[in-house]
């Protein structure tokens, strides 16, 4: 994918400022995401400030005389549609997608559903509100069972079940993160994330990163702050199963309505190698250890000029 650079002027893109931080379970990581799309969009010329939402009213963005916005949040308060209605209604274009697109994606039990509408394929699973429920869940599903709420992202109150009597732990885990708790099936086989630029039929898909933890164990602490974790992208899959991957992820992008960029999660199952969608992150992680701009690069794509195409596609959705 080439991305048309040449017509943009940093200083045309105005004031922007980049939110990061916020109220979310997924703050430390939202702080180290903005300060590098700060750092890059500013060694590209682009007058960028930084903006923690949870230090500053939002209705300073318009008193401070912001042009746009580059959404750096992650996790609820920022990637669920309720910052992007607020910029909205504040008329501050920003990046990624517009607030339908991000409140369905955040909600991993709307996801699937109109997911699983569209034909989309998909994990089973079961919405659960107790610790019963779970362990019918279980039996329903078979072990390994994942267990997780339905509204955190960064892996955040998930725990992989592999007997009944880890149900009660692990609902009470998830349910203390989102009342909304998913009890899903667990897909053996390679786990693999997929990025998508752009909007509507211009949609493109970057490509893929197969991702081998520990013990299989891709967990908060080995996405963010270890270096154990490998991420093998050119992802090293036959081509026909990327190429096959990289279709239906783009395909969840636009039935989600999403714009901008975002990235999905996909399992293959080893039996018979049939890929499975697990989520859609519509505000991705930018770090040192984060996927988007990983695959950016094996696309000829440096992290500044993805922060400043980003950033210069900031518009209002509504």
């Amino acid at each position: 994918m080439k991305l048309d650079l040449a017509s943009i002027d940093p200083k045309a893109l105005g004031k922007v400022a980049v939110l990061m931080g916020g109220h979310s379970a997924e703050r430390e990581v939202s702080l180290m995401s903005g300060q590098g799309v700060l750092d890059a969009l500013t060694s590209q010329g682009v007058d960028a400030h930084a903006f923690d939402p949870a230090e500053r009213s939002l209705d300073e963005l318009r008193r401070d005389g912001f042009d746009r916005c580059f959404i750096a949040l992650h996790g609820r308060f920022g990637e669920d549609g309720t910052v992007q209605g607020a910029l909205e209604l504040l008329h501050v274009p920003y990046t990624g997608s517009g607030v339908m697109a991000s409140a369905i994606a955040m909600d991993k039990i709307m996801t699937k559903r109109i997911w699983r509408f569209e034909g989309l394929p998909t994990p089973d699973w079961r919405l659960v509100s107790s610790a019963d429920e779970t362990r019918a869940a279980l039996a329903a599903l078979g072990a390994p069972m994942i267990v997780k709420p339905s509204r955190e992202g960064s892996t955040i109150g998930l725990t992989k079940v592999t007997s009944v009597e880890q149900c009660d732990a692990a609902f009470e885990l998830a349910a203390r993160c989102d009342p909304l708790v998913l009890c899903e099936e667990f897909i053996e086989g390679d786990e693999t994330t997929c990025p998508v630029l752009g909007e509507g039929a211009a949609a493109e898909a970057l490509p893929l990163i197969r991702i081998v933890a520990p013990e299989g164990n891709y967990d908060y602490q080995n996405k963010y702050f270890t270096d154990v974790t490998q991420y093998h992208c050119p992802s090293g899959l036959p081509e026909a199963e990327e190429r096959e991957i990289q279709r239906i992820v783009v395909q969840a992008y636009r039935t989600l309505g999403c714009s901008g960029w975002g990235r999905a999660d996909v399992m293959i199952r080893k039996k018979d190698r049939k890929p499975f969608l697990l989520e859609m992150n519509t505000s991705p992680g930018m770090t040192g250890h984060s996927l988007v701009p990983m695959s950016a690069r094996a696309a000829g794509i440096s992290y500044e000029q993805l922060c400043l195409w980003l950033v210069a596609q900031a518009s209002l959705k509504l």
